[in-house]
Order: structure tokens, then sequence, then C-alpha cells
């Protein structure tokens, strides 16, 4: 049965409400809200919306679908990189300030706004834009979708490599990149194929069992000869740079590679999540996990190459070790590919068992990132009344493709990588503009305190924040 939906009656569902709807009429919401104000001032527009949902099995898998979602090669390859790239000899403190400052007064702001819209509406990021919006501004949320086509098929390139000649070869020389793509989109395939439970079970898997590995190598590496060298370096700050606009940027890009902050991800997996989901938890838990990662990551990598190469070479100085791992591969892209086999060779035949593992599980990890990514536009397809199996062929095919220029020209995948991170902040701002529009005040007070049921209660203090 159908009905319609509106900000009034919803208020009013219980934890099991179906949401079993059909019509959503914007200027009906606006009417009825006590603000006197409406979404949109277009004509009456009436929407399709997705009919009853699976949700997620359990709060634990939802959760680990989220973080799975969001850590993967931006964190454990991507990270490291543009820490490098974004450091001075003096050291790489300073970046790391600024991105902490991103992630509590741009990712968590921006990801607050993406889990209460996807809880609220139900729908996929164009449809929940329209409904904002109007159907004039229909693109505003196609845009969005757009940017996270392109970064889907980024992250289909990174594979397993073991030290750099070889990576060379692997990425330059052959066509394994383009092999293993369409590999990992098969595997994807299969995944997707399934449904939400198929994704949340993936996930419960890989995503444990790939924190554990980077906890481990993160507790090896800081234990090695001269790693405290590299951490000193990690930690000690380079001032000068500090007001530099670029570093603020590269900040933003990564702090949103991250959290997938305003990649919709997180808009399109709530979709999945009861009234009762505690979302504003949620956003501070999730970004916080997926920015620890980042953070053992980086000191895992620079640890392991200031303590190899100050053993081999005893005389470096520290602006040449800065200056190679600057140069390990285009933007630093070979950084943890060529490191970490170096770290886990100090464990022998248990140490290759390790790394044949943790290169596995990063595939894995960028799989779980290219189910969620994928699952926007898929969403968004099946909205259009395009049968589940075939949305998921379009948006895997589509991803491949789109993704064969980075398999076989490295730099073109860092040209992609740094483009679409501007893109990322711009996706951002669609967020922040869509909170504008409905007032700031109101979204917080309807879409995430009053909507909610057992949430935690999100203060007046981040109107300005999610705004």
């Amino acid at each position: 049965m159908t009905r319609s939906l509106n900000i009034m009656n919803a208020e009013k569902e219980s934890i099991n409400t179906s949401y079993n709807t059909d019509k959503f009429d914007l200027n009906e919401i606006g009417s009825q809200n006590t603000d006197g104000a409406s979404f949109t001032s277009s004509s009456s527009i009436k929407l399709q919306v997705t009919a009853e949902k699976s949700m997620f099995q359990s709060a634990i898998g939802g959760i680990i679908s989220c973080i799975g979602g969001a850590v993967g090669t931006g964190n454990i390859w991507r990270f490291p990189r543009i820490l490098a790239t974004n450091s001075t000899s003096g050291g790489a403190l300073t970046f790391y300030i600024i991105w902490i400052i991103i992630l509590f007064f741009w990712s968590i702001p921006i990801l607050i706004v993406e889990y209460s819209l996807g809880r609220f509406t139900r729908n996929s990021v164009p449809l929940a834009f329209c409904k904002f919006f109007g159907q004039k501004f229909f693109w505003l949320g196609g845009w969005l979708v757009t940017v996270i086509f392109f970064l889907s098929s980024l992250l289909l390139t990174d594979k397993i490599f073991m030290h750099q000649s070889l990576l060379y070869i692997f990425i330059q020389h052959s066509y394994w990149p383009v092999l293993t793509q369409f590999l990992a989109v098969a595997l994807s395939g299969i995944c997707l194929a399934g449904g939400v439970k198929w994704i949340e079970k993936a996930n419960i898997i890989l995503v444990p069992l790939l924190l554990f590995i980077i906890v481990f190598m993160f507790g090896w590496a800081i234990t090695r000869q001269y790693a405290e060298i590299g951490i000193t370096f990690l930690f000690t700050p380079s001032w000068s740079t500090f007001t530099y606009p670029n570093l603020w940027i590269a900040a933003a890009g990564q702090n949103a590679f991250d959290t997938s902050s305003g990649m919709g991800i997180m808009t399109t997996y709530s979709t999945f999540m009861s009234r009762d989901s505690r979302i504003v938890a949620y956003s501070f838990l999730i970004p916080i996990i997926n920015n620890l990662v980042s953070l053992y990551a980086s000191i895992t990598i620079f640890s392991t190459v200031f303590s190899t190469i100050i053993q081999t070479s005893p005389t470096v100085t520290r602006s040449a070790i800065v200056k190679l791992i600057k140069t390990s591969g285009p933007g630093s892209t070979g950084l943890t590919f060529t490191w970490i086999p170096v770290l886990f060779s100090k464990f022998g035949l248990f140490g290759r068992i390790l790394c044949a593992l943790f290169f596995l599980c990063l595939v894995c990890a960028g799989i779980s990132s290219l189910l969620s990514i994928t699952q926007i536009g898929v969403l968004a397809m099946k909205e259009l009344n395009v049968p589940h199996r075939l949305a998921v062929a379009i948006a895997l095919i589509a991803s491949a493709l789109i993704g064969i220029p980075s398999a076989i020209y490295l730099d073109f995948l860092t040209n992609q990588d740094n483009t679409w991170g501007y893109g990322l902040v711009i996706s951002g701002f669609l967020f922040c503009l869509l909170v504008i529009v409905y007032g700031p005040n109101r979204y917080r007070r309807v879409l995430i305190n009053e909507f909610g049921i057992n949430d935690c209660h999100l203060s007046i203090f981040w109107v300005p924040l999610i705004a």
C-alpha cells in the first residue's frame, strides 16, 4: 500500500516503519512545517520513491559496512603519499594539524548531513537533492554520482607490487592492471548482485581482518631500529607552510578520501538504516576510526622508510630521505607498495605470508569501497525503474571502462586522483548548500533530532558547521 510521506507524519512513525512509500509531495511538506517555509518554490512535484528496502541485519553490520566503505586505498595508499608530497625536510606535523582541523570542522559536519539525509528520504543522492531543490536542480545530485563514478575507476588500479622495479614493470609494461581491474569488477558484481545483505556479510569478514593486519604492522614498524627518527619527522612542525592554501586544499581532499565525506556513500548506506540508528554517533565514530587507520598507515610507512634507509646508509640526511620518499613513483604513488614488502621481509616466511595477506586485504578494502561507491549509482538507477541486476551491470561496466586509462598510465591515475580530490570538496559544498536552503537550525531540529529515535542529540553548536 502506498501513502504520502511528509514531515508531520514521519515524526510519528514507529521504529519499525517500512517507508513503503511511492509519492513524496514537496509542497505539502513545505506547507505543513511550523516554520512556514517550504523545501522549494517549484510547482507540485511528485517523485517516485523506492519500495520497501532491505535493512542491515545488525547495528554492527551497518557500522562495519560504513567503515568498509571508507577504509581502503584512500587511507593506506593515498594518505602516506599525500603526506609525503606535502611535507618538507623540516617535518610533516603541520599537515597533520590541518588534517585534524578539517576532520572536525568539515568532514564530520558533512557526514552528519549525509547520514541524516539518507535516513530521512531513503532515496538515492540525486532524488534526495531533487526533493530539497526541485526538479530543475536534479543535476546537483547527478554531479555527485558522476564524481563518485570517476573515483570508483581509480579504486580498481591498486594491486600487489613487491618492490619499485617490479612496480614500474607491472604498471608500465604489462596488461595486468587492466586484467586485475576487470577481476575486481567481477568480484564486486557478485557481491552487489546479492544486495545489501551480501555487502554486509563481505565487509564483516574483510574489514576486521584488514584492521588487525594494520595494527600488527604498526606495532612491528615502530619497534624497528631508527624508527623513532621517522616518527620524530612526522611529528615535527614546519610552521612556515601553515598558511599555504595548497596545503589546506590537499588536506581537505585527503580527509574527504579518508572519511568518504561528500561522496554520497553514507547517504546511500543510511537509506538502509532505521530511525533508531544512531547516525550522530556514527558521524563521529566512523571518521575517527578511519583517520586513525590513516595515521597508523603513515607512521608504519615512514618508520619503515627511515629505519631501512638509515640502516643501509648511516650517513644519509633527513632531506635526502624526504626527497627519496617524494620520488617513489609519480606523486609518491609507489610509496606503500614499495616499502610495506620491505617491512614484512624481516619476518622471513611468516612475513611473506603476512605481506600476501596484507595486499590481499588491501585489494579487498578497495573492493569494499568500490561496492559502496557503485551502490550509489545502482540505487539511483533503480529509482528510475532499472532492474537491480541490470543497474549493477551498467554501473560496473561504466566504472571499468572509465578506469582503463588510469590502469594503463600511472601519470593519468595521479592526475585524475588529484582532480577528483578537488571534486569531493565541491561535492561537500553541495551538501552544505542543501542545509542552507532548508534552514540549518530547522535541518538540525527536524531531520536529525526529532526524526531520529534514541539517537544522540545534536546541539545548536553544530548549526554553523553543518551549514
